[in-house]
């Protein structure tokens, strides 16, 4: 069943540039694509984040009691080191450097993926195709953009050709980049290309010799190219029409606008209602990539094997860390922003921990709880609002924790719910996993503040304000304020 709060789910549409409501195609069913990884290489933490937060999206959808049919490629061919379709194939060139046969190379990066979200605990897809193990399909797609007049022939290489194209279609609607504007700021192609136009883009390459990776197609030995992979596996899994296609910012221009335009040569149709695009990651303020050597790997943040860093994180605290920006805001990853979401993780943690050993009674809770959950769940259907959320979490914790010193009431039917909501949003939604968090679950937490502000008092009364403000401090660090009057002190939790 459909939950009621499907209905107010909105996305944010990189197609419109706004928040659309999000009603999918099929009423109860979903069909997701997501562009994977090109398995030459570890994936990098920003690479994760674009599969992380596309988990959290696939998690919810379920949550919401869709049935969701997600595919993500694996990119093991065609994926040229140049956009201008120039260049090795990139799993090619990594074989030949590492004396591997591609497959070879494809399997090690391929495992070191799937091991990397499997720490995440992130959800695997319905369905993982490569490109590889859909050359058939490709070919037929091309033999369908050719049909159309939108694509030609040369030297043994099938090329689209976007200005013929662009006279009855829009490409760029995506990126909303214009082929004019594109044409004028082209160099002349100096005859050692054989593109019409410098915009073109391969959709089958003509293989040399010495290329290793490569099959029989009507047009001689090659191989596909990269934009036409994803193409023809969403058609093939998910039909000509899904709802949502997913990727990282960097794949909106080229990538996808060479999707959209395939696929409308092809039967016409725009693949997707919705196209969604998470931002990049930086590191120390500059843009994470391994092509200016300016990135860091999972495992070297879990074990703390990296110049950047003081110490190893745990995948929570990286979770927690990612999901306290929003998908589409650039995020920046530094030792400190580490360290600060490792404390609130577990300061998180430890407010959900405290739930089950707080002592409640039938009288009125001095916290709306219902509304409380439909903020939460408000704030999930805002384009997946994960900082709002946290926000959110974080409230609650405040008041459990001053319930816990009896400041505050919690009835048990309250209790209750807040119980069942936070385990869903934590770990089934948001995918952490359950840690043991030592917890002062005894009432003595109270008895220790108290002592502390005992301290602090008898230190102002012999005028060591040095010392004063280093307990009065560091209680602030731990989430607990001082009110000082003239004669005493009280506090609050934060």
């Amino acid at each position: 069943m459909i939950s009621n709060y499907a209905k107010d789910l909105k996305i944010y549409n990189s197609l419109t540039g706004k928040k659309d409501k999000f009603t999918p195609i099929q009423q109860s069913k979903v069909g997701m694509y997501v562009c994977g990884p090109t398995v030459y290489s570890n994936a990098h933490l920003g690479n994760c984040r674009t599969f992380i937060s596309f988990d959290l999206i696939f998690r919810y959808l379920l949550h919401l009691g869709y049935k969701v049919r997600y595919v993500r490629n694996l990119t093991d061919v065609g994926h040229l080191e140049n956009e201008d379709d120039t260049g090795e194939d990139k799993v090619s060139k990594k074989a030949r450097l590492e004396n591997l046969e591609p497959m070879e190379v494809v399997q090690k990066y391929t495992l070191d993926f799937h091991d990397i979200l499997k720490k995440f605990n992130t959800i695997p897809p319905s369905i993982e195709p490569s490109a590889s193990g859909h050359i058939i399909e490709q070919i037929e797609s091309i033999k369908q953009i050719i049909s159309s007049g939108f694509a030609y022939e040369k030297n043994g290489s099938i090329y689209f050709d976007i200005i013929e194209f662009n006279k009855s279609n829009s490409y760029g609607k995506l990126s909303g980049r214009k082929v004019e504007e594109m044409m004028n700021n082209s160099r002349v192609l100096d005859g050692s290309t054989d593109k019409k136009n410098p915009q073109d883009f391969a959709l089958w390459k003509k293989a040399e010799k010495t290329h290793i990776m490569s099959w029989d197609s009507p047009w001689g030995k090659g191989f596909p190219g990269w934009h036409l992979e994803c193409t023809s596996m969403s058609k093939k899994y998910l039909g000509n029409s899904f709802d949502i296609h997913g990727g990282g910012i960097d794949l909106k221009f080229p990538h996808h606008d060479c999707e959209i335009a395939q696929s409308e040569a092809i039967d016409g149709n725009n693949p997707a209602k919705f196209w969604m695009h998470t931002n990049m990651l930086t590191l120390n303020g500059r843009k994470m990539s391994k092509s200016v050597d300016n990135f860091i790997l999972p495992n070297q943040i879990f074990n703390g094997d990296n110049q950047n860093l003081s110490k190893g994180f745990n995948p929570n605290t990286v979770k927690f860390f990612i999901y306290q920006a929003h998908y589409r805001s650039v995020l920046d990853l530094s030792n400190n922003t580490l360290i600060a979401s490792e404390k609130g993780f577990k300061k998180l943690i430890s407010g959900y921990d405290l739930i089950s050993s707080l002592k409640c009674n039938n009288e009125k809770s001095d916290f709306d709880v219902d509304q409380w959950i439909s903020n939460c769940y408000s704030k999930l259907n805002d384009d997946f609002n994960t900082p709002m959320l946290i926000a959110d979490l974080f409230e609650c914790v405040k008041f459990l924790n001053n319930v816990n010193i009896s400041l505050k009431n919690l009835n048990n039917n309250d209790k209750e719910k807040l119980t069942i909501t936070f385990n869903d949003i934590l770990f089934s939604i948001l995918g952490f996993t359950k840690e043991t968090n030592e917890v002062d679950k005894s009432g003595s937490q109270k008895e220790l503040i108290e002592l502390l502000i005992k301290l602090r008092s008898q230190a102002r009364n012999d005028k060591n304000f040095v010392l004063s403000d280093k307990i009065r401090d560091e209680l602030l660090e731990l989430g607990i304020q001082l009110n000082d009057d003239k004669n005493s002190s009280s506090f609050e939790l934060i």
